[in-house]
């Protein structure tokens, strides 16, 4: 298999349409088979549920060039289980594991060409989403469904190293209490860009969002989980029913603990407690961790140990092993690891 000529270590994150992508529809009460198409392009009638009623939920997922050449995907069965939580919380009809996960393999065998080879630092981003295609005009569920999947090549989110950031505490509030902030649904993300934009007018790289309630206790940012680091070595993860399940922070926890010795835990984690810490960083798909050197809040600015250089010494065991387990450079846990190609 020839691969596409691309700069592989010169890509940026951004979407590049490839050769082929999956459609399934859901019409009369089930899914069908699905097939793979070439057309990039949504044909949705004026009326669809996600034009009216943001009826919408989405994953991603990336596929890597091993050390051994092979092709494979990061956990993409924990993505399904999310998917299908997330599409039930908006009454939407979950998409079938199984089919999921195939769905997957397919996308990244018919762009296999498009994976980028190992050592390159890009890999390929893999995008699921299913949408309300059938016509609403009522405040109710729609009756028929569409899901896609398409895939783009990307490269590390950060150009020349992962450099601690500065972010601020958001006036704003990024989900409800009891609302869909559990979700990996497009509402929740479109609740947060005014926020995003007026942090990056005054110089920062993210918000911290606190929780709706009491704005007293750390959650996430608008698309990504927070992990801090105490100055004795224990990983801690904020804890709340209003912050997305992160498949990467869930995987850091069990790197912490069973590669590196570490005591984790996760807990709801006050503001005040965030001078207490030695390193904090911000975990998710696209970068895996993002340290963080800086918070500003409104009436207090906390400058972790750790400092504006580099990640700190922790953080830093907690990126390289989990990456050396994607690129199988260091052996996966069980189930970790599905080999496509």
């Amino acid at each position: 298999m020839e691969k596409k000529n691309l700069e592989w270590g010169s890509l940026g994150f951004d979407y590049m349409p490839t050769d082929k992508r999956y459609v399934s529809n859901f019409k009369d009460g089930k899914w069908d088979g699905g097939q793979m198409v070439s057309d990039p392009d949504v044909v949705i009638n004026e009326c669809a549920g996600i034009l009216q009623y943001c009826q919408e939920v989405f994953e991603g997922l990336k596929a890597y060039t091993t050390a051994d050449g092979s092709i494979v995907t990061f956990r993409p069965d924990m993505n399904a289980d999310r998917m299908y939580d997330s599409a039930q919380r908006l009454e939407m009809p979950p998409f079938p594991k199984e089919q999921f996960l195939e769905a997957v393999d397919m996308v990244v065998k018919e762009n296999a060409a498009w994976v980028p080879p190992f050592g390159s630092g890009a890999s390929l981003y893999i995008r699921p989403y299913m949408f309300a295609s059938g016509p609403v005009i009522g405040v109710k569920p729609a009756k028929e469904y569409q899901f896609r999947m398409f895939c783009t090549p990307v490269g590390p989110y950060f150009k020349g190293g992962a450099k601690p950031i500065s972010i601020c505490v958001s006036d704003f509030d990024r989900a409800a209490p009891r609302g869909t902030g559990h979700i990996k649904a497009g509402l929740n993300y479109a609740m947060s860009l005014h926020a995003h934009e007026v942090a990056h007018a005054n110089g920062f790289a993210e918000n911290m969002f606190l929780d709706p309630a009491t704005r007293t206790y750390v959650e996430e940012t608008g698309g990504a989980n927070f992990l801090f680091v105490t100055k004795d070595g224990e990983l801690v993860t904020p804890k709340s029913d209003s912050i997305l399940p992160s498949i990467t922070r869930r995987s850091l926890v069990y790197v912490a603990e069973n590669y590196l010795g570490l005591k984790a835990t996760q807990r709801p984690v006050k503001f005040t407690e965030l001078k207490d810490f030695a390193e904090c960083g911000l975990c998710g798909t696209a970068a895996v961790i993002s340290p963080v050197g800086r918070v500003v809040g409104k009436d207090e600015i906390i400058n972790f140990p750790a400092g504006m250089d580099e990640m700190g010494p922790v953080t830093k065991k907690l990126y390289e092993t989990l990456t050396g387990i994607q690129s199988g450079k260091i052996e996966a846990p069980e189930g970790w690891i599905r080999r496509i190609l």
